[in-house]
């Protein structure tokens, strides 16, 4: 999770626990924070991520000193994306901008679009500022979305802080493309495996060098098992969907012919996906060269946590792969979705973070469109966060100066 704040909150500091309801009924909570002194303030700020929770955001002291409230809010797949939907999470960020605007009584919303909340909340102001009838109406799974048939309140400006262009884009650089059977996660292919001495891997921390040839095969194979997943994922739902029908269609069956249909047509399968933390510019400093340490942003040694339980898109139904993780199928891609806003933009790129590079933040900064654009980038970490053990968190202090600044000059107190 976010570098969070510790102990208690100052006496100005006013935290309230707060449950929504989305327009499809699915609850999502978090904490309104306020200034004792100005409740209602002018301008509010709505950190909402698809998993993480976002409820202590580092963000949240700097900007209630400053009294610009803020919604710390956690989505309804809190800690488990699982069936994370995007197009399901864009009703909670909405139900957070409502908040915000209806009941907290805020003028102005910015979205603190941080890490996977970028995409999320990118993916949400471009959908609302689209009128009913040009949203999208499918998920990648072909389910209809209730996107056409709601009232979605755009925000008034978005922040991109630290924020990589999609699950599933980082998920297409870091899966494993060596893994010869989805079933059995000691298959490898040791041509395509990174972590093979063979292909120019060294013992860690000793930077790996791969060869412009081994570099091209692992991204077309890479790609090739995302749409094999992709395979899997909708064959899936064809299965469940063609046992669905079967099920309607049985009246005339006995009860044990229908139920044994009936049975089927219940089940919800899940995908288990092995080995997704093997990203070649997780060993390579020479590919993408920033500042970043060795190792991914989970782990300081991904050829081992690559065979563990911990890390990227591990467990989740055929939907959720489709509509948060493959990097083929998703709608929430920062560089599409950031392209589309025409409200105020704030793009703070963290350069020693492990997983977002040099290239894919110029990438994201390219595709703004706004007129009123900011770009800066910080010496930190992902989180802004500071070494372990310390007491203070300087980068976090040098982030939100810019950042209150920057809602300032635009919105006022």
């Amino acid at each position: 999770m976010p570098f969070a704040y510790k102990g208690a909150l100052e006496d100005h500091v006013v935290a309230k626990p707060v449950q929504l309801k989305a327009v499809d009924l699915r609850t999502c909570e978090g904490i309104f924070y306020s200034h004792k002194e100005q409740p209602r303030s002018k301008v509010a700020v709505l950190a909402i991520h698809p998993r993480v929770d976002f409820s202590r955001h580092y963000c949240i002291p700097p900007l209630v000193n400053e009294h610009i409230s803020v919604l710390g809010l956690n989505s309804r797949c809190f800690n488990n994306d699982t069936t994370a939907i995007h197009e399901q999470l864009i009703l909670d960020v909405n139900a957070g901008v409502q908040y915000l605007k209806e009941v907290a009584g805020a003028e102005v919303v910015v979205l603190f679009g941080n890490s996977g909340g970028g995409s999320l909340s990118a993916l949400f102001q471009s959908q609302a500022m689209l009128p009913k009838g040009e949203r999208i109406a499918y998920t990648p799974a072909g389910d209809a979305t209730k996107l056409n048939n709601v009232d979605l309140i755009p925000a008034d400006a978005f922040m991109a802080i630290s924020a990589h262009k999609g699950q599933g884009a980082v998920l297409s650089e870091t899966i494993d493309p060596s893994v010869m059977d989805e079933e059995d996660p000691r298959s490898t292919n040791p041509e395509l495996d990174m972590y093979d001495e063979a292909n120019g891997f060294r013992e860690p921390p000793s930077p790996s060098r791969y060869s412009e040839l081994f570099i091209t095969e692992y991204r077309k194979a890479q790609l090739a098992r995302v749409q094999k997943l992709d395979d899997v994922a909708r064959a899936m739902i064809a299965e469940a969907k063609e046992n669905d029908r079967l099920y309607h269609s049985s009246q005339q069956k006995s009860f044990m012919e229908k139920q044994k249909i009936g049975r089927l047509a219940a089940l919800e399968q899940v995908m288990v996906i092995y080995r997704t933390m093997a990203n070649l510019k997780y060993t390579d400093p020479s590919l993408d060269p920033s500042t970043r340490p060795y190792g991914s942003l989970l782990s300081d040694r991904p050829d081992l946590m690559n065979m563990q339980y911990l890390g990227f898109a591990r467990v989740l139904s055929p939907q959720a792969w489709l509509s948060t993780w493959s990097g083929l199928s998703s709608n929430a891609n920062l560089v599409e979705s950031i392209a589309t806003l025409d409200v105020p933009i704030f793009v703070a790129n963290a350069k020693r973070v492990k997983e977002i590079y040099p290239s894919q933040a110029q990438e994201i900064w390219k595709a703004v469109t706004s007129t009123d654009r900011t770009f800066m980038e910080f010496e930190a970490n992902h989180y802004f966060e500071p070494e372990f053990g310390a007491q203070s968190a300087p980068d976090v202090a040098k982030l939100m100066q810019e950042v209150v600044a920057w809602i300032k000059d635009r919105f006022g107190e």
